[in-house]
């Protein structure tokens, strides 16, 4: 029968693999490369309108939304992909045709698209986004800017196929 002695040599030479083989995913391979969607917030659709036209921008611009678009899992970038966005801004409401846009991603999954400056809607100074293609499921976003002073807002979008 042999006996082991644990040494602190031994201690550091396992604690060290255990420490790698979960930083690797080998310990749950399942999760090594996934990327959860994104969930759709509360209050996201409000005043969505479905077909709003591609545009190069909304209104009189000086302000940016911005953001990227992945696939879950992967993490993949997806170009091509529809972004509406809409808001409450400096020319309009976010109910009114003319302050609704879409823009599509670049080849590195990346879009942007100038807006005229967001203000407050319900104390809150928010933009809204969707991803409303046909390819992946939809998503809607509304995010709240840090302050209405901010001249840009940025969303990221991680889609589930549909």
């Amino acid at each position: 029968m042999t006996i082991s002695r644990m040494t602190r040599r031994t201690l550091a030479t396992t604690g060290a693999a255990a420490l790698l083989s979960a930083s690797t995913g080998l310990l749950s391979p399942a999760r090594a490369a996934g990327l959860s969607p994104t969930l759709s917030m509360r209050g996201g659709s409000n005043n969505y309108r479905p077909g709003a036209p591609i545009v190069e921008r909304i209104g009189g611009g000086g302000f940016w939304m911005t953001g990227t678009v992945r696939r879950a899992g992967d993490g993949t970038p997806l170009p091509g992909q529809r972004i509406q966005i809409w808001a409450h801004t400096t020319e309009g409401h976010e109910r009114d045709w003319h302050s609704h846009g879409a823009t599509l991603t670049d080849a590195n999954g990346e879009f942007r698209l100038e807006m005229p400056q967001i203000v407050p809607a319900f104390g809150q100074p928010h933009g809204h986004l969707a991803y409303d293609g046909d390819d992946f499921e939809t998503v809607f976003l509304r995010p709240i800017m840090a302050s209405a002073k901010d001249t840009r807002l940025s969303a990221d979008f991680v889609l589930q196929p549909a």
